[in-house]
């Protein structure tokens, strides 16, 4: 597997953090993968915040990781997109697909899910308990999309050929919550159509949510990017690192020796003197020198 930088044209990336909390080395690690297949790529970059549930959004941090960004040199080349100002565009698409007869609403509640329910590579698995019943319900219900027993299949760029079945592996899943707050797997795919993405790079830990979003994307008509799932950088525990896990935000007087640290992380092999340098050389190396058959697979 190698760069095929030629070969790519009109290329756009995108980084989309969640801002639950300020950058940390795990989002710092998916910002520059992303980043970096980009600007080699002679590519567009943009940002993109996932800030549509409300209680895991804390007040500033969307401003906190901009800044951030800025400040280690990451610069986007159009508008950000906050996803809490899109609730038009997802309904629009949900209206497309209530259309075509595949929603339903359930009012299962999590206990009763996992109480009839057996374990999927992704959670619980939805039995279908409302999938035949009456459409309209006197009580707050989520919509659930009908899924199917064709297989979903697509090519990673770094894990090779990934296949799932979505009735088996995952059931019929949500697209729009109870309290009416729009799914992360719905958002994520309006979005990418509308911001015209071609390559999505980002962590592993949403490598078993791509078919979901590529099933999303043949019933709304949307063209499929292509995919690479990163490594996830894990604490002591073997945790993802996140505001959950205390992950400790990045420390902008050490800037560049934890950018180093995330191209080592990436199997990029970066010089030890880059540290000591400034951002426009860690950028001309880092851009110049970026390979994805470097990048492991796995994580010790």
């Amino acid at each position: 597997m190698t760069n095929t930088q030629s070969s790519i044209l009109n290329y756009r990336g995108r980084f989309a953090p969640s801002p639950s909390g300020p950058l940390h080395f795990g989002s710092l690690v998916a910002a520059i993968g992303s980043y970096l297949d980009a600007k080699y790529n002679n590519g567009q970059w943009l940002v993109r915040m996932e800030d549509l549930d409300p209680p895991r959004t804390v007040q500033g941090a969307s401003r906190d990781i901009l800044m951030s960004l800025e400040k280690l040199g990451m610069e986007w080349d159009e508008e950000v997109f906050f996803q809490s100002q899109r609730n038009q565009a997802y309904q629009l698409a949900l209206s497309n697909l209530d259309q075509k007869g595949i929603l339903y609403p359930c009012t299962c509640s999590r206990r009763e899910i996992a109480d009839s329910s057996i374990a999927g590579i992704s959670g619980s698995i939805y039995p279908g308990t409302c999938r035949n019943k009456l459409s309209h319900v006197d009580r707050p219900a989520a919509l659930r999309l009908r899924t199917n027993h064709h297989t979903i299949a697509f090519k990673d760029a770094l894990r090779g050929l990934v296949c799932q079945q979505l009735e088996h592996d995952i059931g019929d899943f949500v697209l729009r919550r109870a309290d009416n707050v729009y799914a992360y797997q719905l958002a994520v795919v309006v979005d990418d159509a509308q911001q015209n993405i071609t390559h999505v790079v980002r962590g592993t830990d949403l490598l078993d949510s791509t078919p979901r979003q590529i099933y999303l994307q043949r019933l709304l008509g949307y063209t499929t990017p292509s995919y690479m799932h990163l490594p996830v950088v894990t604490n002591a525990q073997g945790e993802k690192l996140s505001k959950q896990t205390h992950a400790a935000p990045i420390d902008p007087s050490n800037a560049l020796s934890q950018m180093v640290a995330a191209l080592e992380f990436l199997g990029q092999n970066p010089p030890k003197e880059l540290a000591d340098d400034n951002l426009a050389t860690f950028w001309q190396w880092a851009i110049k020198n970026w390979r994805i058959d470097k990048i492991p697979t796995t994580q010790e």
